[in-house]
């Protein structure tokens, strides 16, 4: 289990997995400066409200990974990710689809 934490402050767990598509996801969108919002189901322990951050070049952002290995990446679900992060509600977890045959699914997360 990883954990997302957000201006030091915000701290969510996501299976390594998954941190690695959202990591994949959001630097690409601040590489080309691009704000947006994050939006998250929080767990039942918290409320199970949900949470939304503003996610901006000059914030800061940490992956805390718990394995050791690197996730292979899903093109497909990176794909899917970043539709929504592009969508005027912003990046949200979507289901993970089958992975694409040659559609890079065997990359690994850097």
């Amino acid at each position: 289990m990883g954990k997302f934490i957000y201006d030091g402050t915000v701290k969510v767990d996501f299976d390594d997995r998954t941190l690695a598509h959202l990591q994949l996801v959001i630097g690409s969108k601040l590489r080309r400066g691009e704000p947006f919002h994050f939006t998250w189901k929080d767990d039942t322990s918290i409320g199970d409200g949900r949470t939304t951050v503003w996610v901006h070049p000059r914030c800061t952002l940490v992956y805390k990974y718990y394995g050791s290995r690197r996730p292979r990446l899903n093109a497909a679900w990176v794909d899917a990710l970043a539709f929504t992060a592009n969508s005027p509600s912003g990046l949200y977890l979507v289901p993970e689809p089958p992975e694409t045959a040659g559609a890079g699914g065997d990359h690994e997360a850097h």
